[in-house]
């Protein structure tokens, strides 16, 4: 029985902690600034694999006091991306795993060298984008003897949209203002640079559906560190209905809102609905030399909500959920194979698919491009429909 701490009771850490426990390998602590939300996840679970604890993780003497109290192997923070740096801390102190949802590249860079030659398995960036994204991207990688470009996309989109940002929160607030207003890592011109959020407007057509997608920050992973010398471009973009990034960038640039990040979470979370009707639609491409010829290679998956242990949960939810107890799963199993700062593209595609988590984003694989020949190497005569 592995024993691990998952710090939040939200949206996320709720579902991450379920899988865990529900599984029978883990006994999970979930513990929340709000001990009330604790109890609320674990007496929906009912189960004795799981418990609840009421702990401040801004807390450092009483997050190294909790692990003292509460010994585990394995910390998951499913906290906002400005908590983790202390976390991670905690986490070497305990000399235990730790694994992260963050977005935010400098949490990243901080974790690195938290991390460095630890004898524990420190892995951030676990969710979707970036996470999930980067294994499937350096999959496809790997099937090209020389690269030119690699384009990454994903969307976290409500089915049916009504107003007039086409959108619905179906995450962090915070994450998601981070993402629009920090700037973003690309390869250019096989120059690795900055460049701006909301910008790199480009048209998408998947099964017919029409999408707008633009730079956004974070997505990229650590992908250009490890893929970036040997790419003429390389980039991330989030994908959302046509017209979403015009109202962003009078929200955030005309308006200056991104200077004051707290009034535009105020208004985007009292005039937003939230949904569990989403859809998450992921989507890379990759193009190169295989044998001499200029070829591209792609995946398309959609992921619906759905129903698991009696509960609908959101797409969101079940692609970040999925991803990091996939990574959990394959770092406790792994017998030390993993150490020290962890990348995702460390990871195998097929291993995380295959996984008894992973398999929730397999269940969703697009008809047209199954998982499994992304992994074989065939799916370059499979490709999605798209513009740009």
């Amino acid at each position: 029985m592995h024993h691990v701490l998952i710090l939040g009771a939200g949206k996320i850490g709720a579902l991450v902690s379920g899988l865990l426990a529900e599984s029978g390998s883990y006994r999970v602590h979930l513990a929340d600034v709000n001990g009330a939300a604790a109890r609320a996840v674990v007496a929906a679970h009912a189960r004795a694999d799981i418990v609840a604890h009421e702990l401040d993780a801004g807390d450092a003497a009483a997050l190294d006091a909790h692990l003292r109290e509460h010994p585990v192997q394995a910390v998951v923070s499913s906290l906002p991306f400005h908590r983790n740096v202390a976390v991670a801390e905690a986490a070497r102190r305990a000399g235990i795993h730790y694994f992260d949802l963050t977005e935010d590249v400098a949490v990243t860079r901080a974790v690195r060298r938290i991390a460095a030659d630890a004898d524990r398995a420190f892995v951030p960036q676990s969710g979707l984008a970036p996470g999930f994204i980067s294994i499937v991207a350096n999959e496809l990688i790997g099937h090209f003897e020389a690269l030119r470009s690699v384009k990454l996309r994903v969307g976290a989109l409500p089915q049916h949209p009504s107003n007039v940002l086409k959108y619905s929160l179906t995450w962090s607030t915070e994450g998601l203002i981070n993402e629009y207003a920090n700037p973003c890592e690309a390869i250019v011109d096989g120059r690795r640079v900055e460049v701006a959020p909301l910008d790199g407007l480009e048209e998408i057509e998947i099964d017919g559906t029409v999408y707008e997608a633009f730079n956004t920050s974070g997505g990229l992973g650590s992908l250009a560190d490890t893929h970036g010398a040997h790419v003429e471009s390389m980039d991330y973009k989030t994908m959302r209905y046509p017209g979403h990034c015009a109202q962003m960038r009078l929200l955030m640039n005309d308006l200056k809102l991104n200077r004051d990040r707290d009034t535009l979470k105020r208004i985007l979370e009292n005039a937003i609905p939230q949904t569990l009707q989403d859809v998450v639609v992921v989507y890379v491409a990759v193009t190169g030399r295989q044998q001499g010829e200029l070829r591209e290679e792609s995946y398309v998956n959609k992921v619906y909500p759905q129903l698991i242990a009696g509960r609908l949960w959101s797409a969101i939810q079940i692609t970040t959920a999925a991803g990091v107890c996939a990574l959990v799963d394959l770092v406790m199993t792994g017998d030390g194979r993993y150490r020290g700062f962890v990348r995702q593209e460390d990871f195998r595609l097929l291993d995380v698919l295959e996984n008894r988590f992973g398999r929730y984003y397999a269940a969703g694989a697009n008809k047209d491009v199954s998982a499994r020949m992304v992994v074989s190497g065939r799916a370059g005569r499979q490709r999605a429909t798209t513009s740009h």
